[in-house]
Formats: C-alpha cells, structure tokens, sequence
C-alpha cells in the first residue's frame, strides 16, 4: 500500500511540474527562428556616437499584431557590451533619460523607437559596428521569448 501511494505522489508531482512548465510563451519553434509572431519592426538603425566608445542609439519603428499581450523587458545588440531599453521621462520637473519600465504590446500597438523618446542604448560598441555594416538586435520580451532584426549602422550626424 506504501509503495503504491509513494508511485501515486511522484507521478502526480512529476505532471504537476510538467503542467507548470507549459508550452513556452511563443508556438514551438518561435524562440529558435529569432522571431516573435506579430512584431514588425521598420526603418531600424543604430547611430553610433560622435566620439568613439560612448554609447550609440538604436531607433526603430515596432508595430504589433499578435494575439497575446506581451511586454518588452530589454535588448541585446551583437557587437557591444550591453544594451537596455530607455525611455526619457519627466522626474522632479526635469526631462530625465532612464532604463524604460516594460514596455506592453497589445494588437493594434505601434510605437516609434526614437530620438528623444524610447530606444535602446548600446554601450560599449565594438569596433565591428561601423558606418554601413548591419547590427543584429534582439528585443526580449517577459517569459524570455526574442525577436531579432537588422539594423543599418550609422555615424553621428546622420538622419536619425
């Protein structure tokens, strides 16, 4: 009867961590492709700063048609020692850039990464991203899912 019961308690916790793990946040296959149904992302760029070795920019313009609310949490960029996902928001009466709080992304969300505004600044930037190459960026969303892009890199003073 112990053994019985001892059986019974480990299968019925082993599926009971099984359900906790779920499916993932994305269908399978999602994460591993790099995409994350329902991101569109246009016009990205990276813009590197005037002087070397101080942070560039990325702006991009992200349009959202999923079916499942989801939030951006951070963003790496190949090439640079970190990156994080900024916003400029009001503190003590000032206009103050920050690390953005998550970003939510409902269907029908459209929101311009730009100067001024959200981006993602990118510390530390290689040497690989110079004028005219391409960076690869990876958006991270809560649960861990990714979506990854392209974007144009570009020296300081050019269109933004």
């Amino acid at each position: 009867m112990k053994t019985t019961f001892a059986a019974c308690a480990i299968l019925a916790g082993t599926l009971g961590l099984a359900a906790c793990a779920g499916e993932g946040d994305t269908p399978a296959g999602t994460a591993a492709e790099g995409k994350i149904p329902g991101i569109t992302i246009s016009d990205a760029r990276l813009v590197l700063a005037p002087v070397k070795g101080n942070p560039a920019a990325v702006y991009f313009n992200l349009s959202y048609d999923g079916e499942k609310g989801i939030a951006i949490r951070n963003a790496e960029v190949e090439g640079a020692g970190s990156a994080d996902v900024h916003d400029v928001m009001e503190y003590e009466f000032k206009m103050q850039m920050n690390t953005a709080n998550p970003i939510p992304l409902n269907k029908g969300t459209e929101i311009a990464f730009e100067p001024g505004g959200k981006h993602i600044m990118v510390f530390e930037p290689s040497d690989a991203l110079s004028p005219g190459s391409t960076a690869k960026v990876t958006l991270i969303v809560a649960g861990g899912a990714r979506h990854e892009f392209e974007a144009e890199v570009r020296e300081a003073g050019e269109e933004r």
